[in-house]
């Protein structure tokens, strides 16, 4: 019988003793065994921390995330073997696209986020903070990637997503993982580590992988380290109890399964695309992987007046599920990982049941196609009812982690709220209305319970991803039973890696540490113009103080005629009583445009383009009679990527460079202040 084996200390090693059986989800057959026991978790985090830990840290963001562009790449090309694998899980080839290529997408999601973070190592957060009435004493906060490791615990339902998701921020943030895939699946998260190893993509020491059952493994987390866990809430409680995590303060996220909850709006009545649409989403989140979704739709909220044809409607559609093998044509629902999960959930159902009776399914009788039903883990999707929601309360205490939900009726949308939140907490729940007002009401009422919501309706129906899916870029997590907890989240979620640190002193200090001008810091001018210089020549500070120029009425007159802004503020000296202007004045638009004129060197240079600007304000109104001038310095520089394969622009080696345009009068007040952006080419 084949033992799978650890990836840990940079080589693959079988734990000891027999370890944990894995089956085929349909024949009930062992696939492989599991186990970590007798290896040293004290070892791993330390080697994680020693030999994983410094290369990822001294790697800039924009590197970082070129690594996790090439690893998503390379996997997409070798995904049929891991559906090859997916299949005996359970899963239908649509349920291990969610787990496959949904894992990649995170690879993909996060690496397009290198473009959000500077060409540092570290993140500069938010602005200057003045701290004194000269500004020679100024504030900021950096973020710096944590010297500890991300333990990752995860659970059985998707062995590929589970682990991608999480790594793909943490390998963003700077930090190496130690993934603890869970021991009745991990013969897939196996497959997939190894190409990763073989792939060199990763340094050494940043991704490590446990296939067993990983007890013991906080025993030696540290104040550096991250602790995330995925699975039931009654485990995750047990885990963030441990003695290690509150002695050394170990930050812990917990994504638990929830009772999440979809509610059908009062206008959404049969015949109305908002009723047809709701029946196939519930139904889509009672089958997909057979239920086993943290996500998955288990409590089933509509007007009592609609009780009856919900029923009917869902139990049409479930009824036309072919539950089997998916390998044999028109099967659409697989089976539950292993039969000892399939008893769980039979266990549970048997409590649901003492107060809501099954009205669609019949877990007893039932077909499968293309296997055997006594063999392997299969179960039909089961339907409840729950007459009375607010007295009977099991459905929203009991999680039956299959292809089982229960039906009850509300009155109004205030008692469907209420319903909503009796689960405590709940990853994701689903409006789906197309009346704006209960589409509101709903969200702002209900949105303290549950980490996410979506809004279902004939307008977003087309290109919506569904109530069970996790978006990279926002947060996956929720309140209460849900675990309180976050994962991904785009920039949010790279911070839960990174230690954020306040740093204090002189601008100028503040500049020399971040890279980034800090207003007040000490400006350098040169003899030759910035815009003469390539990128590698530039450095923050040099500072370009250009001449000056004297605003009249016919600069106002001329930029309103060529803008066509003939805003009365600047073109009817009449109309000012009760405004905050003193006489006609002059374009902000103007004020900047002018600016630019003031700077720019007109002659062909290294610089290509003027790439956008990132904020701009107007700070003091400028009047005929004025005059201005500019400083223009070097507010940061980011290097780009170029391919010399490709035509025009990504062909050239350049950089982005953020100049901080500061616009003053003849008393040396700033009149307007902004951050251009110009494509500058290197050397």
């Amino acid at each position: 019988m084949q033992k799978i084996q650890n990836y840990i200390l940079g080589k693959w090693i079988a734990g000891d003793g027999e370890g944990t059986p894995q089956f085929n989800a349909y024949t009930g057959e062992i696939i492989s065994t599991a186990s970590d026991a007798g290896l040293d978790f004290a070892k791993i985090l330390e080697y994680g921390r020693k030999t994983g830990s410094p290369p990822l840290r001294k790697m800039t963001f924009p590197e970082r995330g070129r690594m996790l562009k090439a690893l998503a790449f390379y996997l997409l090309e070798r995904k049929e073997k891991y559906y090859a694998v997916s299949h005996w899980t359970g899963a239908t080839r649509g349920d291990s696209w969610v787990d496959i290529e949904g894992g990649i997408g995170n690879l993909f999601a996060y690496s397009s986020l290198r473009r959000r973070f500077p060409d540092e190592p570290f993140h500069v957060e938010g602005e200057t903070v003045r701290l004194s009435k000269e500004n020679t004493f100024t504030g900021h906060h950096i973020l710096v990637p944590k010297r500890g490791v991300a333990v990752h615990i995860n659970a059985f339902n998707f062995p590929i997503w589970g682990m991608l998701e999480k790594i793909a921020v943490n390998l963003l943030a700077g930090v190496p993982a130690v993934v603890k895939a869970s021991e009745q699946t991990s013969y897939l998260t196996e497959v997939m580590v190894r190409d990763i190893v073989a792939s060199g993509i990763l340094p050494e020491g940043a991704l490590q992988l446990l296939v067993g059952q990983g007890r013991g493994i906080l025993d030696s987390v540290q104040s550096q380290d991250v602790v995330t866990f995925t699975g039931s809430a009654a485990t995750g409680k047990k885990l963030r109890a441990h003695p290690a995590l509150i002695e050394h303060s170990v930050p812990f996220t917990m994504e638990a399964d929830s009772l999440n909850a979809a509610i059908l709006g009062e206008d959404a009545v049969p015949g109305t695309p908002e009723f047809d649409l709701f029946i196939k989403e519930v139904r889509r989140e009672m089958v997909t992987k057979a239920g086993q979704k943290c996500t998955a739709v288990r409590r089933i909220i509509v007007p009592e007046k609609l009780l009856d044809e919900v029923q009917a409607a869902l139990a049409v559609a479930l009824k036309k599920t072919a539950v089997g093998d998916p390998s044999v044509e028109g099967v659409r629902m697989g089976a539950l990982i292993n039969r000892t999960q399939l008893d769980r959930v039979r266990e549970k159902l048997a409590i649901l049941a003492k107060q809501s009776p099954v009205v669609a399914g019949d877990p007893e009788q039932f077909e499968v196609v293309g296997a055997n039903r006594e063999k392997g883990a299969f179960l039909p999707p089961i339907l409840l009812r729950n007459e009375n929601p607010l007295q009977q309360t099991l459905s929203h205490e009991t999680e039956c982690f299959g292809p089982v939900s229960t039906l009850m009726p509300y009155k109004n949308l205030e008692e469907a709220i209420e319903i909503s939140q009796l689960g405590k907490g709940s990853l994701v729940s689903t409006i789906c209305t197309y009346d704006r007002t209960i589409q509101r009401e709903y969200v702002l009422n209900a949105a303290v319970w549950h980490g996410r919501i979506l809004m279902l309706n004939r307008d977003s129906a087309k290109e919506s991803t569904g109530h069970g899916s996790p978006m990279p870029l926002l947060v996956h997590g929720g309140p209460g039973h849900a675990g309180g907890g976050e994962e991904m989240g785009g920039m949010r979620g790279v911070f839960h890696y990174m230690q954020r640190t306040a740093i204090q002193g002189h601008p100028t200090d503040i500049t020399n540490v971040t890279n980034q001008f800090q207003p007040g810091a000490k400006q350098t001018e040169i003899p030759v113009h910035p815009f003469k210089k390539h990128f590698d020549d530039l450095f923050v500070g040099e500072t370009l103080i250009t001449a000056k120029h004297t605003v009249s009425e016919s600069d106002i007159h001329n930029f309103a005629n060529v803008s066509g802004d003939n805003f009365y503020a600047h073109m009817d000296a009449t109309a000012l009583a009760d405004t905050p202007f003193t006489g006609r004045v002059a374009h902000g638009y103007f004020v900047l445009s002018k600016a630019a004129g003031l700077f720019v060197d007109a002659k062909k240079g290294p610089v290509l383009l003027n790439y956008g600007l990132d904020e701009c304000r107007f700070t003091k109104p400028v009047y005929p009679g004025m005059t201005i001038g500019v400083k223009l310095t070097v507010k940061e520089k980011i290097e780009q990527e170029h391919d010399p394969e490709k035509e025009g622009v990504a062909a050239i080696p350049r950089g982005i460079v953020k100049w901080l345009v500061d616009v003053y009068d003849e008393t040396g007040e700033t009149v307007a202040i902004a951050t251009i952006l110009t494509m500058v080419r290197k050397k």
